[in-house]
């Protein structure tokens, strides 16, 4: 394994968040907090409690999922499209550098800048709302596979991608209605039977009851069945990438 490579990658990454990190972290955070005082603060306490959780502390485990989805899938994304983009990705590819070393590099700093802007999401709703982790081990490996895994979605759609258009495509079409359609703001159990069913065709509600659960023992979908959707899903976005390598699927500019 080429260490070198990896650091290499994943060193220029983490510099361009560092460089723009208005963009790429302070207004993440901003936009989230604005939620916590329109939902949280504002209405959640005119607002009964939720599975015996207040309303305000309710809401941040899918707050927290729905900037970690979009950034996860933004970061890695753009990481990879921008050297296609460029044309500097010929250098990549002439390196010798192997696809593991160049997706461990890409995605775990796209992940990791994830993990940062989860983190102080999480100290940010403090200030707002009173909130109790019951699990923070599962809470930590939650944060974790949900972060890795759509960092790698977001490295696939960045190959994928041949436009700057077509890199919003997804994340605005798909990922964030589902997100806001996966319990973000109430919870399933709360809808009609026959919407109850229709949610569950969503995967992001498994991601979300999962990450609620582990902060207060309460889901709307079995522990165990969300952990599975989640690992399943990180299986596909394994197997895709490794055809893409296998076939050179638009690793060109």
């Amino acid at each position: 394994m080429n260490v070198h490579a990896i650091r290499a990658i994943y060193r220029f990454e983490m510099a361009r968040t560092f460089r723009t990190l208005m963009e790429s972290i302070v207004s993440p955070v901003l936009s989230t907090s604005l939620y916590f005082i329109v939902f949280g603060a504002a209405i959640g306490a005119r607002m009964g409690e939720v599975d015996g959780v207040g309303y305000g502390a309710f809401i941040i485990p899918g707050l927290i999922m729905l900037s970690l989805l979009s950034e996860s899938i933004s970061n890695a994304s753009f990481g990879i499209y921008l050297p296609k983009w460029s044309g500097t990705i010929y250098e990549l590819l002439s390196a010798p550098v192997s696809a593991f070393e160049i997706v461990v590099g890409y995605v775990g700093a796209a992940a990791t800048k994830s993990l940062m802007l989860g983190t102080l999401i999480l100290v940010t709703a403090r200030f707002f709302v009173d909130y109790e982790i019951a699990h923070p081990f599962w809470m930590v490996c939650f944060l974790l596979l949900t972060a890795l895994t759509f960092s790698l979605f977001g490295f696939i759609i960045g190959l994928w991608a041949d436009s700057f258009q077509r890199l919003q495509l997804i994340p605005l079409m798909v990922v964030t209605p589902l997100t806001f359609l996966g319990g973000a703001f109430y919870s399933i159990n709360m809808l009609p039977p026959l919407w109850q069913k229709i949610a569950l065709f969503n995967p992001v509600v498994y991601l979300i009851s999962g990450f609620r659960w582990s902060f207060y023992g309460i889901a709307d979908v079995n522990v165990v069945v969300s952990t599975s959707a989640i690992l399943g899903f990180l299986g596909l976005c394994l197997a895709a990438v490794y055809w893409i390598f296998r076939t050179g699927w638009r690793l060109k500019a």
